[in-house]
């Protein structure tokens, strides 16, 4: 008889714990793992922050959080089981001997270590070189950051070096919160688990795939960071890559982490390099005006509070991506993301071809092909477009569209799909890495979107205008019209 495989509690030290990450996201996260009854019993969650406050405080100031942030009913069992798990520690993570606090109230005899980097990538060597100075580090300690890791190749390596100078690679845990959602990891299932989209997932069968990651928030009191970053570089580079990579990836061996690296990578690199020569007609650049969302008048980019009028940082990015291996040769991959857009969504869509012959004309005149469609935001589910007859006994046989829910959650039960950080918490706290980025799948799409950061600062004219609260600059259509295809909105 199989039994529920039993961890080693934890010492969960976030550093940055009174920052809007941890409020919004790691402590709403961590109520939910603790209500699911997720958590070791012993495992302890230990806040660090330069601010000077105590204990109390930090268990109020966490109280209101989840009074704010926490999308179901607040319980509070669930909670006093949480706050009973906290301790608070007010620390100049850039100064070494201060890190001696941290270690008089860790136990790394009977727990594990897993630091958390809630915190600018300015602070990450501070907190390695604390760590390592004052012997914290030990072979089971863990370390889990947020992304950005760089702005650039460059850059990105030398984050991994300053990570790499005292912690293995297999104790780094880099996180992508997509990678923790239900319908991400449903992939994995719906590809390598079913035949029938596993002989049929190819350019044999498959026109075009899109993904579209588009935001309705714009800058958010972000200037400073997202002016020097672009929304290439703060969400194609890294959602947006990661999720092909699940979509295009070849079937791993298992399901080892090791063996889902290896094939991810094999797809970045693979992607046709976009440089000066095709740069134009492969990417659109664009950047909100100011305009309408849901109804409400929103501001330009360049009229965000604190803005440098003369910017030239996108905000929008649509693309062509081509993979060269033989599974996708001639399968386009079209990629979009965008602020101000017309509505929170991102989706999936592998559109399939159509098929050579139409007998049912008195329906379509052209067969619409079947489509795969996955949502994973702002709901989570599969479904796949297809054709039926109606219902019908009178006259000829003819069509209509229909979607079949592939999603496999009975919504009479009301299943509340976990947030892609519970998930990442809960395998980094459990010490698996298989839904996290490797280092060399980091600089592999730095490496990538390097090239097309080159050929646009070559670039004489600057980013489209589009309205805020739609869907893009219309180069973004004409990128597609030039393939004969449309973006399905």
């Amino acid at each position: 008889m199989m039994t529920e495989k039993t961890y080693k509690p934890c010492d969960l030290v976030i550093y940055g714990a009174l920052g809007d990450l941890s409020r919004r996201k790691l402590m709403m996260s961590l109520y939910q793992l603790d209500k699911s009854k997720l958590l070791e019993p012993q495992t302890r969650i230990i806040g660090v922050d330069r601010l000077n406050e105590s204990k109390a405080g930090f268990i109020e100031i966490v109280h209101k959080s989840l009074m704010e942030f926490l999308p179901t009913a607040f319980e509070e069992d669930v909670w006093q089981r949480l706050s009973a798990r906290f301790e608070y520690l007010q620390m100049n993570i850039n100064d070494p001997q201060e890190f001696k606090k941290l270690g008089a109230i860790l136990d790394q005899k009977n727990r594990i270590t897993v630091n958390y980097l809630a915190i600018p990538p300015s602070l990450f060597k501070s907190v390695c070189t604390g760590l390592n100075k004052t012997k914290l580090i030990h072979k089971e300690s863990r370390l889990v950051m947020e992304k950005p890791i760089g702005h650039d190749l460059q850059s990105s390596h030398e984050i991994n070096d300053t990570f790499q100078a005292v912690f293995k690679e297999e104790q780094i845990y880099r996180i992508d919160h997509y990678l923790g959602k239900e319908t991400v990891l449903n992939l994995l299932a719906l590809r390598f688990a079913n035949s029938i989209f596993t002989t049929n997932w190819s350019h044999d069968t498959i026109d075009n795939v899109q993904i579209t990651v588009a935001e309705e928030v714009g800058i958010e009191g972000r200037w400073d960071y997202f002016d020097h970053s672009g929304q290439l570089c703060d969400m194609l580079q890294n959602h947006l890559l990661q999720i092909l990579t699940f979509i295009a990836m070849e079937p791993p061996v298992s399901l080892e982490a090791k063996n889902i690296h290896q094939e991810k990578i094999k797809v970045l690199k693979a992607l046709r390099p976009i440089s000066d020569w095709d740069v134009s007609t492969k990417t659109v650049r664009g950047q909100y005006t100011k305009g309408y969302v849901q109804g409400k008048e929103v501001p330009g980019y360049l009229e965000e509070e604190g803005a440098n009028t003369e910017s030239s940082t996108e905000s929008f990015v649509a693309m062509r991506v081509d993979i060269d291996n033989w599974r996708w040769s001639g399968v386009p991959f079209y990629l979009r993301t965008g602020k101000r857009m017309n509505r929170k969504r991102t989706e999936i869509i592998i559109t399939f071809k159509q098929l050579p012959h139409n007998i049912f004309k008195a329906s379509f005149q052209d067969l619409p092909p079947n489509k795969l469609v996955i949502y994973l935001q702002p709901k989570e589910g599969v479904e796949i477009e297809m054709l039926s007859k109606v219902p019908c006994i009178n006259g000829s046989i003819r069509l209509q569209k229909n979607k079949l829910d592939l999603s496999f959650v009975d919504a009479k039960k009301k299943t509340r799909a976990s947030g892609g950080y519970e998930r990442l918490l809960l395998e980094a706290m459990r010490g698996n890495n298989k839904l996290f980025i490797s280092r060399e799948e980091t600089e592999a799409a730095w490496a990538w979107v390097d090239s097309i950061q080159h050929a646009w600062n070559k670039l004489s004219d600057g980013p489209k205008a589009y309205s805020a609260g739609t869907w893009g600059p219309n180069a973004a259509d004409a990128l597609l019209a030039r393939d004969g295809r449309t973006w399905e909105d």
